[in-house]
């Protein structure tokens, strides 16, 4: 069939929505019609080449939309189930075994390949093969071809449009918090950054009760937002600094520690504001694939401090996916206050307006 898509056609380049042409679904995969789709910073490492994945092709992997189509051998869901679409796993290795498909051996082939397992290809455009298979779904356009195994049934009262980054960048802030550290009732957090992973975690750390969360972000909006979301103190790392703007706040140093930056000055300021036993959460994608963790180690050592890489905030989206949805129902997570949704013809703009802080969570709609 002929859908419309945001192609990346280089590195470097702009997205430009095009006419392409997308393939039957395999026994295993089905065909949603995407009605919401979010811009993450993964897309955006792809377009700026700091992740593998071939271009020309289609990147987005926070769709979500209605099931259109279903292969031979799907089960879970059928036509006209409303999903959200998250990452792909293999569902058969070690990892995926023990409920922890976020580091399935095979993610990067799943994920980053371009293809299906079988080395096809789910778009073509004028007769040549595009990347695709992107998070097992390239749903930068109006439809995408998904893996059973990464699709969400959804219920009945989710507001289907804004909840693709529910299979994202939400699910990994939160799930930071809530999985990954098991931030406890009471304790401290330091936030770096206030994009939506970051605000994502604020959010959790609110369910938890922390007793104090304090994000250091730039811009002075999205300090506000922090604040109004439930932080109790955002501060401007350009205002002294970072560890010691923290201690004055936590004078015994933070509990926990999350960073969306991967900046390494910030990973420093976040280690010296950690107090004993504290733990320190990576999230952020460097720039540089081959960047070296700078951490001061006579703290880390004499603090026992705790430093850990976080992919997909260690959650399974069958299960944690609903639970996000629970807590929204709830009112506890509102993480539509994060969103903002924009035409997808208009993506080129609607990353620039991210890039200058004007919006958090960009949503890209396709009706």
């Amino acid at each position: 069939m002929e859908i419309k898509a945001a192609v990346l056609g280089g590195v470097d380049e702009k997205f430009s929505v095009e006419t392409v042409e997308l393939g039957a679904p395999a026994a295993d995969e089905v065909v949603v019609e995407i009605v919401g789709v979010g811009i993450c910073h993964t897309d955006l490492a792809i377009r700026d080449g700091h992740l593998p994945f071939p271009l020309p092709g289609v990147v987005g992997h926070e769709g979500s939309g209605t099931v259109v189509a279903v292969g031979a051998e799907v089960s879970s869901v059928a036509v006209g189930d409303a999903v959200a679409v998250s990452f792909n796993s293999c569902g058969s290795c070690a990892q995926c075994d023990h409920g922890a498909p976020a580091y399935c051996a095979n993610f990067m082939a799943y994920n980053f390949g371009g293809v299906r397992p079988d080395g096809s290809s789910a778009l073509a455009q004028d007769g040549k093969t595009l990347g695709s298979n992107f998070f097992g779904q390239s749903s930068l356009a109006t439809h995408a071809v998904a893996h059973e195994r990464n699709v969400v049934k959804l219920p009945d009262d989710a507001p289907v449009e804004i909840v693709g980054p529910l299979g994202c960048g939400i699910q990994t802030g939160a799930g930071a918090v809530m999985n990954s550290l098991d931030v406890q009732a009471g304790s401290s957090l330091v936030v770096a950054g206030g994009g939506a992973v970051g605000l994502s975690a604020v959010l959790a750390a609110v369910v938890r009760e922390a007793r104090v969360i304090i994000v250091v972000e730039p811009h002075e909006s999205r300090r506000k937002l922090a604040v109004d979301l439930g932080a109790t103190h955002a501060i401007d790392p350009n205002a002294g600094p970072v560890s010691e703007q923290i201690r004055a706040i936590v004078p015994e140093g933070a509990d926990y520690a999350i960073d969306t930056t991967a900046i390494p000055d910030v990973l420093v300021q976040l280690v010296l504001s950690l107090g004993a036993r504290g733990a320190l959460g990576l999230i952020g994608v460097p720039s540089n694939p081959e960047a070296a963790l700078p951490v001061p180690l006579i703290p880390l050592l004499i603090q026992g401090l705790s430093v850990r890489g976080i992919t997909e905030g260690d959650a399974d989206p069958h299960t944690f996916i609903p639970q996000l949805l629970d807590l929204h129902r709830q009112g506890r997570f509102p993480f539509e206050k994060l969103i903002t949704t924009m035409p997808l013809a208009q993506i080129n703009e609607a990353i620039e307006a991210q890039h200058r802080g004007e919006a958090v969570k960009v949503v890209l709609t396709t009706r």
